[in-house]
């Protein structure tokens, strides 16, 4: 338990900022985590229109209204701000312990730390940093979230998808030896996206329409595993597809491991751990699922165990289940909630 309610703010109030205000209300933890401040340059009554009412998540479950300057959540006044850069906010003047950024407008360590010297103690990054120098650590809870001290003023919280496969890599490494591993991403629509076709993306793919098409993108993915697990450098490859859904993805594991194993014994392993040592982080099914049956689901990941195969006996193939929106957040929560009480 903390001593005393611990401060937080919000830079940006999209997908991401919007969840993870809203897990704070849902996770019991209200009591813990005061919100001082959101920043976001949409108008507040969108704001409030937003939080209300989400086409994923459904209502907000409380009351939703808007005071002056301010949105009011079940009675708690949290302050808004509209500005568009990092000093535009006295930081230090809301006294915060950490401030989350939601934007994803900021990666490298010099536009990050602007916030630092804007008053800010700590800020935790809902996205990865450029590069791994650019922050102090980067964490998936689970794995390595027990390396911060409290010293460290930089944190990212990684990516959705690094936080649904690392646990499940780190577990599968330490029990089997990884020697190679390709992952591909089946990933719901984003909002780089458009509904229909339009100039707006470097990457022409990424001009068509998000609900019309399979859309083939970049992806991070393999040098975000890397950071977190070093021991798999060189050993992952990454692909991701969009595909016209609009909440809750799919990673499709394919590796290699060190000695024989059966599907059997793989679902037995991960089975174990989910009931175990990763319980509330990893879950496992044998149902027959769909992706829609996993939205809202806090775990960073759920284990689709009829979709285990294995041939030759060291070739095996995996499939995971993940919400890209609310099982991240409550990462996220988790994240700040370590950290902070490791001050």
């Amino acid at each position: 338990m903390f001593p005393a309610p611990m401060h937080i703010a919000i830079n940006g109030y999209g997908r991401v900022g919007r969840c993870f205000l809203r897990a704070i209300y849902e996770s019991g933890f209200r009591d813990a985590f005061r919100i001082s401040g959101i920043n976001e340059p949409a108008d507040l009554s969108s704001m409030a229109y937003l939080t209300r009412f989400d086409s994923t998540h459904g209502r907000f479950p409380g009351k939703v209204e808007v005071g002056e300057g301010a949105l009011l959540l079940d009675g708690d006044a949290i302050p808004v701000f509209h500005e568009t850069i990092p000093e535009g906010v006295d930081w230090r003047g809301l006294e915060i312990d950490l401030l989350v950024e939601c934007s994803g407008r900021y990666g490298d360590r010099a536009s990050l730390t602007r916030f630092l010297d804007a008053g800010c103690a700590r800020l935790l990054l809902s996205h990865p940093g450029d590069s791994a120098a650019d922050v102090d650590a980067t964490v998936v809870f689970g794995t390595n979230h027990s390396t911060l001290s409290g010293k460290e003023r930089l944190v990212s919280n990684a990516s959705c998808t690094t936080n649904a496969v690392v646990p499940v890599l780190s577990l599968l490494h330490r029990e089997l030896n990884i020697e190679q591993v390709q992952l591909t991403t089946l990933h719901s629509v984003m909002n780089d996206q458009p509904l229909i076709d339009g100039y707006h993306h470097p990457d022409l793919r990424r001009t068509r329409s998000a609900m019309q098409s399979i859309v083939p993108v970049s992806t991070g993915l393999a040098r975000g595993v890397e950071r977190v697990l070093p021991e798999l450098k060189s050993r992952v490859h990454a692909k991701a597809i969009r595909v016209p859904t609009h909440n809750v993805s799919s990673i499709d594991i394919v590796l290699s491991v060190g000695r024989d194993v059966s599907a059997a014994s793989i679902n037995d392993l991960l089975k174990s751990a989910a009931a175990g040592p990763y319980a509330g982080l990893i879950a496992y099914s044998n149902e027959p699922h769909a992706s829609i049956d996993f939205n809202h689901d806090p775990h960073s990941a759920i284990i689709d165990g009829t979709q285990t195969h294995v041939s030759g006996h060291r070739l095996v193939n995996l499939m995971l289940w993940f919400d890209n929106e609310w099982g991240y957040v409550s990462r996220l929560l988790d994240v700040a909630r370590h950290w902070l009480k490791a001050t």
